[in-house]
C-alpha cells in the first residue's frame, strides 16, 4: 500500500506510517496512492480523484473539508476523514491572541517602535474585561474560545441554529440579536453554502458600532469588500484574520484596509497540534487497515 503525504505534517509522521506500507511525499506518485494525507493546500477535486485510480482514503489534517469534493469521493467509495478534535487548543489560542491584540494595538505599537516613533498618547487601549464576546459557530473551537473568554470575565453569547443549549454560552435566538449585543465577534464556522458570505453588507449593519471581528474559521465566511467598507466607516473598529479565500491571498482588498491584523493561516500549526494530528492519522489508518482485513473475500 502506498501512502502519499501531500502536504506538510509532523516530521516524524513519515517514519511512523511506514508500519502500514510505503510512505512517500512524491506527488508524482498520486496515481499509485491508496491513502492520501492533505491539509489545506491540496484540493481533492473531481479531477484529482479521477487522476487517483487507487485512492481509497483521504485524511485531512485539520478541521474543514471544503477542499475535498466529498460527494464525488463518496460516489467513488473513497473514505474521507479529518482530525477535527486535534486543533481545538491551537486555533482557539490564536483567535484569543488576535482578540487581545486588536484593542491593545499590539501590531501597530510594535511597528511604530521599530520605526522610531513614540505613540504613547495616540494608541488608546480598551479592555476585554466586562465586554461581550459573540461566537459564531459553537463547535469544539468555538466552545474553546468561550472557556478562555470566561477566564477573562467576559460575557459570552453565541448563535448556532443546530444547538439547543450550552452551559458555557448564552444562546441568542437570531444571528442579528447576537451581533447587536457583541463588542467582539469571533467566527468559527466551516465553509458551506449556508455560511458563505454570512458576514456581509446586511449583517454588518447589525454589529455594534465599533465592534471587532476575528476570523479563524474560513475566509469565505465574509464578503471582503463589505468588511473593508465597514472598517473605513468605523462600523468595525478592527478585523483580524488567519483565513483567506486563497492561500496566499490574491488581490485581497483587506491588505490595505485600516485597523487589521493578518496571519498566514497558521491556526493549526503549533508543534503540539501537529503531533496530535499525527497520532489521529495513525489511528485512522490503523482502523482502515483492520476493517479491510476483516472484510470477507468475495
Amino acid at each position: 500500500m502506498v501512502i502519499l503525504i501531500s502536504d506538510a505534517f509532523d516530521d516524524q509522521l513519515n517514519e511512523t506510517l511506514k508500519a502500514f506500507g510505503e510512505v512517500t511525499t512524491d506527488k508524482s506518485r498520486q496515481s499509485e496512492a491508496e491513502i492520501i494525507l492533505i491539509r489545506s493546500k491540496t484540493k481533492v477535486t473531481r479531477e484529482y480523484i479521477d487522476a487517483s485510480p487507487n485512492l481509497r482514503m483521504v485524511i485531512r489534517g485539520g478541521v474543514g473539508l471544503d477542499n475535498v469534493d466529498q460527494v464525488y469521493a463518496s460516489e467513488k467509495g473513497i473514505i474521507v476523514k479529518n482530525t477535527a478534535e486535534a486543533s481545538t487548543t491551537a486555533v482557539a489560542e490564536l483567535a484569543f491572541a488576535l482578540m487581545i491584540a486588536l484593542p491593545n494595538h499590539i501590531a501597530r505599537a510594535d511597528l511604530s517602535m521599530k520605526e522610531g516613533k513614540w505613540l504613547k498618547k495616540e494608541l488608546k487601549r480598551t479592555e476585554l474585561f466586562g465586554k461581550t464576546l459573540g461566537i459564531l459557530g459553537l463547535g469544539r473551537i468555538g466552545l474553546g474560545m468561550a472557556l478562555r473568554a470566561r477566564a477573562f470575565f467576559m460575557n459570552v453569547v453565541g448563535w448556532n441554529p443546530h444547538i439547543q443549549g450550552s452551559e458555557f454560552v448564552e444562546l441568542c435566538p437570531t444571528l442579528e440579536n447576537m451581533l447587536n449585543r457583541s463588542d467582539y465577534v469571533s467566527i468559527h464556522l466551516p465553509l458551506q453554502e449556508s455560511t458563505k458570505g454570512i458576514i456581509n453588507k446586511e449583517t454588518l449593519k447589525s454589529f455594534k458600532h465599533g465592534a471587532y471581528l476575528i476570523n479563524t474559521g474560513r475566509g469565505g465566511c465574509i464578503v471582503e469588500d463589505d468588511v473593508v467598507e465597514a472598517l473605513k466607516s468605523g462600523q468595525l473598529a478592527g478585523y483580524a484574520t488567519d483565513v483567506w479565500n486563497t492561500d496566499p491571498p490574491e488581490n485581497s482588498p483587506l491588505i490595505n484596509a485600516p485597523n487589521c491584523i493578518f496571519t498566514p493561516h497558521i491556526g493549526a500549526s503549533t508543534k503540539e497540534n501537529m503531533g496530535r494530528i499525527g497520532k489521529i492519522v495513525e489511528r485512522l489508518i490503523g482502523n482502515y487497515i483492520n476493517e479491510m482485513q476483516e472484510k470477507p473475500v468475495s
